[in-house]
């Protein structure tokens, strides 16, 4: 990996010595956070007057604090992985998630690695490598937000944190529900919070009932939905992880899907919602009543 300089700060003068840790909270676009910081200093992303950071570096002040950004060397081996691009600007993209990929971690295959092949380069003056700025699980298909700029990576994870962005999901679950509840079950000790209607239902030989569920989560635990379906007695359809004894339908993935997203865009200021039909095997069983 090359590092190159991505941010610099001239320290201002202290009246008492602070430790890097405190001083340097929020003075990177990119790192808006403690945790954030700490986590650059603890990879040698950060340097003072030249020279590595630690966590126990004391700023006085006219210090030159440095950012640094691992960026890839040519001719390292790239992802071949195909991205469904469904909105994309200087700020912001928008892709399709397709099931069976990681958002992000330390495999190869992952939808982070591949998003400088499929999207194009920002010409905004902050423009950084294109970075996820929430999660979708595993299995999970769907719209999945992505920021191309430091400032737009900011700004999108302050919307996610105070919970301005609208997220929609569909699932097929089994057996019979209410037509539409609230969810409040807790989850890990943490208070979590599901809005669900059923748009429609159906017979099923094997599984009884079939249902198109819409999904609109108002805390983001993980797992969220799948399991608050599953401590219903609606499992999602496919779930491997979250299933019934007897009632795991296998070789299919899971029927869970993040339709559509709104927030009020970052720079533009314009009311923002993109939507994304489910997957062919949605409409296998519920034909057009899924149109997202």
């Amino acid at each position: 990996m090359e590092l190159k300089i991505i941010e610099t700060h001239i320290a201002a003068k202290q009246d008492q010595p602070q430790r890097i840790q405190e001083y340097g909270v929020g003075v990177f676009k990119s790192l808006p956070t403690k945790s954030s910081l700490k986590k650059a200093i603890k990879k040698e992303l950060v340097l003072i007057d030249g020279k590595v950071a630690s966590t126990g570096w004391f700023i006085k002040g006219g210090e030159r604090i440095e950012l640094m950004e691992a960026s890839k060397k040519p001719g390292l081996k790239r992802l071949n992985l195909s991205l469904e691009v469904v909105f994309e600007d200087e700020y912001l993209a928008v892709i399709n998630k397709p099931a069976g990929v990681l958002v992000s971690g330390n495999s190869f295959k992952t939808v982070a690695n591949a998003l400088e092949q499929n999207l194009s380069t920002s010409h905004e003056p902050d423009a950084t490598s294109p970075k996820p700025v929430h999660r979708l699980d595993y299995p999970t298909t769907g719209l999945l937000v992505v920021g191309k700029t430091s400032s737009s990576l900011v700004r999108l994870g302050n919307l996610f944190e105070e919970k301005k962005v609208v997220k929609t999901y569909y699932a097929i679950t089994i057996g019979k529900m209410s037509n539409k509840g609230i969810i409040r079950t807790a989850i890990d000790d943490k208070e979590a919070h599901t809005d669900y209607e059923v748009l429609k239902t159906v017979t099923s030989p094997r599984f009884e009932y079939l249902n198109l569920v819409k999904l609109n989560p108002k805390t983001g635990r993980r797992h969220q939905l799948r399991k608050h379906l599953y401590m219903m007695g609606n499992p999602i359809l496919g779930d491997a992880t979250y299933h019934l004894p007897g009632l795991l339908l296998k070789g299919k993935g899971l029927y869970l899907h993040a339709g559509a997203i709104e927030f009020v865009h970052p720079f533009s200021e314009k009311a923002t919602i993109i939507r994304k039909e489910v997957p062919e095997k949605f409409r296998k069983i519920f034909g057009n009543a899924v149109a997202v």
